[in-house]
């Protein structure tokens, strides 16, 4: 009992306890911070691996539609209504997206 109270009392002892305490707990970087920050990067890579694949498929579909002239038309027509002259389009919209475009 004797010993634990003489290192309680060590200066340095209490000075190291302290120290560690503060980076622990206290610091600008302790573990909750390391913890969040190291998610916050695992999502931010998952969203760099989605984006690098949308990149992929936008570079194929702006390839088709710059050598494919059938394509192009149909990008037109499904993406803008583009129509040619003499021609009626209807639109069928779905009530499910209908509100969520309200």
């Amino acid at each position: 009992m004797q010993k634990i109270v003489s290192i309680i009392k060590n200066k340095y002892y209490l000075t190291l306890v302290l120290f560690f305490v503060w980076m622990l707990f206290l610091d600008r970087n302790d573990f909750i911070s390391q913890y969040e920050y190291r998610q916050k990067l695992h999502q931010i890579r998952k969203d760099q691996d989605y984006y690098k694949e949308e990149i992929i498929k936008v570079k194929k579909d702006l390839k088709e539609l710059s050598t494919d002239p059938q394509q192009l038309e149909k990008f037109a027509r499904e993406k803008y209504l583009m129509k040619k002259d003499g021609e009626d389009i209807f639109v069928i919209v779905s009530e499910n997206e209908e509100m969520k475009n309200k």
